[in-house]
């Protein structure tokens, strides 16, 4: 299926690994160029080198903390204007509410909420004045299935999906979409990570927390990265 978006400049942020990485090469493969960014530099650069070889297009990479002003600067300045702006950063760890300080509490804030809005500020006019924007925000299951242990991801991320929505009805009438994907047990390392941790509170080892994850799911497995990467991709074509 032809998506209508070849020749489009998009921004992924994340893009080194896991779900950033899956949407970039999904865009790639229906021949979006791309500015992609990541925290460590080898990582960024190797992967940059490996989506341009295999799908032929244009691909940047800026090392850089996406969530620092100084980050989202460098990231703007190397992508120049951006059609369609993939939004993801890393969640904070998982927790106990008792533990959480007014410092943890801000960083989450900044980091999965105030930074989506703050590339989405600079980007949408340029959008608005082409005619064609897409906005993607990938955010997490739980904001609409909180776990008390995930409050910190949880409260940041509804924050930015309640002013996405607000402002999707405004750009809809520009050709600029803004839609929240809300991945739950996709096969990431941020997943290890939260398996890891509830097979330490449960006390069993991380393959029988895995399994009693799995079991839970009505698939009874894990979702893949390219599955939600090609829903991703869809939802920044010109049919969506």
């Amino acid at each position: 299926m032809d998506l209508g978006i070849q020749g489009k400049n998009a921004l992924v942020c994340a893009a080194s690994k896991g779900l950033g990485r899956g949407c970039a090469e999904a865009l790639a493969e229906a021949g979006v160029n791309l500015t992609i960014c990541a925290r460590t530099e080898k990582d960024v650069i190797d992967t940059a080198n490996e989506i341009r070889s295999k799908y032929k297009v244009s691909v940047d990479s800026v090392a850089c903390d996406i969530t620092t002003s100084e980050g989202r600067e460098a990231a703007l300045k190397t992508s120049g204007p951006v059609d369609i702006l993939i939004n993801n950063a890393g969640g904070p760890p998982p927790g106990q509410f008792r533990d959480w300080t007014r410092e943890d509490w801000i960083k989450a804030v900044d980091a999965n909420m105030l930074t989506a809005i703050e590339l989405i500020k600079f980007t949408v006019d340029e959008m608005i004045s082409r005619k064609f924007g897409r906005i993607i925000n990938i955010l997490s299951a739980m904001v609409k299935n909180p776990h008390v242990i995930m409050g910190l991801s949880t409260s940041a991320r509804s924050g930015l999906l309640g002013l996405s929505k607000g402002l999707s009805r405004e750009m809809a009438q520009f050709n600029i979409t803004i839609n929240n994907l809300l991945p739950e047990r996709i096969d990431t390392d941020r997943q290890t990570r939260v398996i890891e941790f509830q097979a330490k509170l449960a006390g069993i080892s991380y393959d029988e927390a895995k399994n009693n994850m799995e079991e839970e799911l009505t698939a009874k497995r894990m979702g893949t990265v390219e599955e939600f990467s090609d829903l991703a991709a869809f939802l920044c074509s010109e049919q969506a």
